[in-house]
């Protein structure tokens, strides 16, 4: 099952229409999800998410189930996800502006508050599927558990995969970049993905170089480590993470938290 959060923006459509794809490729269905505050909200919820079931019903075969929850987006988001054992969950961001709406700082919040997956998206819209991920590869440990679901996607979509990693001069660090690349590469070889990988020839920005880098081959989908711990404020927290998640190029973006490999965010949601 697939989790679409919606507040019945353009945004959250975009989500859902990204969402009916995916579940189409995977032969699953939705949750549609609209979190009140108060329970008078409720009645006029229910309206707007049949109205959106019954237009999508139109032209889609994917079953929909609309579901309306009395809380808040960031602990709500995440535990119907739980609850219902959601493979990852696809949700509109409004980038940077807007406080009133679900911005990147926002966005990210909600994430860190998840074990299951995340797939955040803005207004651009899905084409056919994601046949060209980017997935950066840096220093950290962390960056190795984002290759177990970035195959499972690659395999469902035949996708090419491009690894990217930084430029250093430290040898240490070069090793480490060396190894890491190799680790993933084998991965890819290993499940019959076609991988490419580009270590930048110059020192700088990382994401940066990685969304030019992403644009330039036309990505579909950019993959991440949630590196933000739980608890951290939002306007301090995620800068990185953030500038993925709202980059011009509108380009969508995993977003996966360490702790949600080998849970729910493994292997096992891709059979």
């Amino acid at each position: 099952m697939i989790l679409v959060p919606t507040d019945f923006t353009k945004v959250a459509e975009c989500a859902l229409n990204h969402a009916l794809k995916l579940a189409s490729t995977l032969h699953t269905d939705i949750f549609l999800l609209h979190v009140i505050e108060k329970e008078k909200e409720r009645e006029n919820a229910d309206a707007k998410l049949a109205d959106i079931i019954r237009n999508v019903a139109k032209t889609s075969s994917v079953k929909i189930t609309p579901h309306i929850r009395l809380g808040n987006i960031f602990d709500d988001i995440g535990g119907v996800a739980k609850e219902n054992k959601a493979q990852f969950i696809i949700m509109g961001t409004h980038g940077v502006k807007g406080m009133q709406h679900i911005t990147g700082s926002y966005a990210l919040k909600v994430i860190t508050n998840s074990v299951v997956p995340f797939i955040v998206v803005q207004e651009r819209s899905i084409k056919d599927g994601y046949f060209n991920i980017v997935c950066p590869m840096d220093l950290s440990k962390e960056t190795k558990q984002k290759i177990d679901l970035t195959v499972q996607v690659a395999k469902h979509f035949n996708s090419k995969v491009y690894l990217c990693s930084p430029h250093e001069t430290d040898e240490f660090f070069i090793n480490t970049i060396k190894r890491n690349l190799s680790f993933a590469e084998k991965q890819f070889k290993i499940n019959g993905i076609v991988c490419e990988s580009k270590i930048f020839e110059e020192k700088g920005n990382f994401v940066k170089q990685t969304l030019q880098f992403s644009a330039s081959v036309s990505a579909d989908l950019i993959t991440i480590i949630n590196g933000q711990e739980a608890g951290v404020h939002e306007y301090i927290a995620g800068t990185e993470e953030r500038q993925f998640i709202t980059n011009e190029a509108q380009i969508p973006v995993m977003c996966i938290n360490p702790t949600s490999i080998g849970k729910e965010g493994s292997l096992l949601f891709f059979k």
